[in-house]
C-alpha cells in the first residue's frame, strides 16, 4: 500500500469523502489550524499541538479529539472508540456530510474548547508505558531482514505495541508465524495496525 504524505493524496485515495473532509477542512482553518498529514490521516494543530484529526471509516468519517476527554460534551457527541485502552481521545461520526453541516457550530465550539484546553496547559498525560518485549518469532525475522527492522524503529511507540501485542496474543506458534507474514508489509509501509483493520469494519 503505498504511503499517504499529503492531504491531496488522502483525498484521492478516499473520494468518496471528499465533501465530509473539504467541510471540515474548511471549519479548522478559519478558526486558525494547521492541517497536515501525520499517521497516514490529516490531522490539524494548533502551535504545534495536536487538537483535531479526520478519519474514514466504512460507513462513516470521524473527528478524532485528542484530548476529547476534557471536553464538557455538553452534547453528547463524543465516544470512546477503545474503552479499554483510550484516555484521552474522544471521536465524532458522521454518516453524511449534511450532519457535519448540522452540527458546524458544536463542532467549532468543542474545537474552541480545545485550543482554550492546550492554552491553559490542560492534557491527559499518558502513563509510561511497559517495556516492549518482541517476541521471538518477530526478532528471528528482524535479525534476517535490516529493512523491515529499520522500519519498525521508525514506528511510533504505540504503533509498535500493537503490532507486537497482535502477535504475541496468538496462542499457536502457527498463527503467530502467519500474523507475522501479514504484517510484514505493513510495517514496511510504516502502517498502523489498528488504523487499517479499523476502516475494514
Amino acid at each position: 500500500m503505498v504511503k499517504i504524505n499529503s492531504i491531496e493524496e488522502y483525498i484521492i485515495k478516499y473520494p468518496e469523502w471528499e465533501k465530509s473532509f473539504n467541510l471540515l477542512y474548511e471549519i479548522t482553518m478559519k478558526i486558525g489550524l494547521t492541517a497536515a498529514i501525520k499517521w497516514g490521516v490529516p490531522v490539524f494543530s494548533y502551535n504545534n499541538k495536536n487538537v483535531a484529526g479526520f478519519a474514514v471509516f466504512k460507513n462513516y468519517s470521524a473527528i478524532w479529539f485528542y484530548q476529547g476527554a476534557l471536553l464538557n460534551d455538553k452534547f453528547k457527541k463524543l465516544i470512546n472508540a477503545q474503552e479499554d485502552k483510550t484516555k484521552a481521545l474522544r471521536q465524532w461520526r458522521f454518516k453524511t456530510p449534511d450532519e457535519i453541516i448540522e452540527n458546524k457550530k458544536i463542532i467549532v465550539e468543542y474545537l474552541t474548547e480545545s485550543i482554550n484546553n492546550l492554552n491553559q496547559g490542560k492534557v491527559i498525560k499518558k502513563e509510561k508505558s511497559k517495556e516492549l518485549v518482541i517476541p521471538e518469532e518477530l526478532n528471528n525475522i528482524f535479525r534476517k531482514n535490516k529493512k523491515l527492522y529499520n522500519a519498525f524503529q521508525d514506528l511510533s511507540l504505540s504503533c509498535k505495541r500493537e503490532y507486537i501485542d497482535y502477535i504475541a496474543e496468538a496462542k499457536k506458534q502457527e498463527t503467530k508465524l502467519k500474523r507475522i507474514e501479514k504484517i510484514i508489509p505493513m510495517i514496511l509501509n510504516k502502517e498502523d495496525l489498528y488504523r487499517k483493520y479499523k476502516t475494514k469494519k
